[in-house]
């Protein structure tokens, strides 16, 4: 079969989600909680980060909208319109990794390649997204394959790269005493017990980052662990900031290298809550832009969804 006449293949775009509005926000957190609803104060608590943030105006959705057009048109570029059709699935909310897949069964797909949003695999994060998605694929009856990590895309180093480049400037002549501090996503302590690549992938990433931009001063810490009554890895960014003050750091940059948007835990986490307790302590605190629809991320994604794509053909 030839190119110009072969089937599309479906890309289910996969990511975390959020809320469209803040009145969904009640029916987003009990998803996560697998059905229970939040007590009142945790309610309360979640839709004031929210409001913290964006003043009431939901822009968090929008931002994965645009990286799911996004792809699809740089997948267009590179194999042609048509040969790709990108659907979205999200963990929390609607339409769910589930709604994704049946819309391509719906379009006619029988062959696809999923991708989350996570260029760092956990069989925590990533691992369950391509659970949800295989099984729904098999009761539809779609050949689907799934791109489990990029972290050391070099197009994706170099879209970090550039951003923590372009954020050292801002320190001016103290450039080169300004602390990087990467960071991503907490998990659950037991994944060392798994034996999960997620920890020394994300290490993997901020060495080629910080190598590519020439940063010598650069640290990895945990941020946003869920408060679930057991160990999550650490230290957590406020800890780290804590000890970096006893060691006269004054200047810190933040690369939030396991997230990929502008979303809660960039714009509260760091933005407000990380930011706040810097100053506390004496320290400037700053952060890269988000890579979101950056062209360089979207060829990363684009190469790696063609890559399965292709050889499945």
């Amino acid at each position: 079969m030839t190119q110009a006449n072969a089937k599309p293949v479906g890309v289910l775009v996969m990511s975390y989600g959020t809320p469209e509005s803040l009145d969904k926000v009640e029916s987003y957190y009990t998803h996560i909680r697998r059905g229970h609803p939040p007590t009142p104060e945790q309610l309360e608590e979640l839709t004031g980060r929210y409001k913290a943030i964006v003043g009431g105006v939901f822009p968090l959705r929008e931002n994965t909208d645009r990286q799911v057009a996004a792809l699809q048109r740089t997948l267009d570029g590179m194999a042609g319109p048509g040969r790709y059709v990108c659907y979205q699935g999200l963990k929390h909310a609607p339409p769910y990794i589930e709604d994704g897949v049946a819309a391509m069964a719906a379009d006619g797909v029988t062959q696809a390649v999923g991708i989350v949003l996570t260029p760092q695999y956990s069989s925590m994060s990533v691992g369950g997204y391509i659970k949800r998605a295989q099984e729904e694929a098999d009761k539809r009856g779609i050949a689907m394959s799934f791109v489990k990590q990029y972290h050391l895309h070099p197009s994706l180093i170099e879209a970090l790269a550039d951003r923590v480049s372009r954020a050292l400037d801002r320190f001016g002549d103290r450039k080169d005493r300004v602390m990087v501090l990467f960071s991503a996503h907490s998990l659950p302590e037991k994944i060392l017990e798994m034996k999960d690549p997620y920890p020394e992938q994300l290490l993997e990433t901020s060495r080629a980052v910080a190598s590519a931009a020439g940063v010598e001063h650069w640290q990895f810490t945990w941020q946003s662990a869920g408060k679930t009554g057991q160990p999550w890895l650490g230290p957590d960014i406020l800890e780290t900031l804590d000890r970096l003050a006893a060691e006269d750091v004054k200047d810190v940059l933040v690369a939030p290298v396991g997230f990929v948007s502008d979303h809660l835990e960039v714009l509260y986490d760091i933005d407000l809550e990380a930011k706040k307790h810097a100053s506390g302590l004496g320290i400037r605190l700053e952060r890269i832009e988000m890579l979101n629809d950056d062209p360089r991320y979207m060829a990363a994604l684009a190469e790696s969804v063609r890559a399965l794509g292709e050889a499945a053909s």
